[in-house]
C-alpha cells in the first residue's frame, strides 16, 4: 500500500469516527501542527485527542472532495471540511450554522507506514464568518 492510500484511508477513518484505526496510523512520537489554531500534538495520543475534538465542535464533521498528491514519503491532501457547528467552537458557543472551508494537510510517513509528522493549514476567518462570529472583511 502506498502513502497516498494511507492518507486516503486515514480520512475515511475520520469520517467513520474509527479512532482506534486512526491511532495506528501515527508513530508514537508524531508531531502534528494545526496552524489554524496554533496547536501541536506531540504524540499519537495527543493526535487522537485532537482528532476527536473536531466532532465535538461539528458532530457531523466530514472530510470531502479530497485530492491527494504523492511526494514519496510525504503526501499532500487538499480537501473541504464540512459540518454543522453544534458544539463550542473554541471560546464561542454553538451557532447551529453549516460550515464549509478548504484545508491543506501534509503528512510524512516512515518505512512502517505510520505518519511521523503532519501540518494542517486552513483559514480560521472563513470558519468564524460562516459561524456568524465575525463579519466578512470588505471586498477589495
Amino acid at each position: 500500500m502506498g502513502n497516498v492510500d494511507r492518507h486516503r484511508q486515514a480520512h475515511e477513518e475520520f469520517n467513520r469516527r474509527d479512532w482506534d484505526a486512526m491511532a495506528k496510523r501515527f508513530a508514537d512520537d508524531v508531531t502534528y501542527t494545526d496552524h489554524g489554531r496554533d496547536v501541536t500534538a506531540k504524540s499519537a495520543q495527543e493526535m487522537t485527542d485532537w482528532l476527536k475534538a473536531w466532532p465535538e465542535m461539528l458532530s457531523d464533521a466530514t472530510i470531502s472532495e479530497p485530492t491527494y498528491y504523492d511526494a514519496g514519503n510525504t503526501t499532500v491532501a487538499v480537501f473541504t471540511g464540512r459540518g454543522t457547528n453544534d458544539g463550542p467552537l473554541g471560546p464561542f458557543p454553538a451557532s447551529g450554522q453549516r460550515l464549509s472551508w478548504p484545508l491543506c494537510e501534509i503528512l510524512t510517513w516512515d518505512a512502517e507506514g505510520r505518519a511521523t509528522r503532519g501540518e494542517l493549514f486552513y483559514d480560521q476567518m472563513t470558519i468564524l464568518v460562516q459561524a456568524g462570529y465575525m463579519e466578512a472583511p470588505p471586498k477589495a
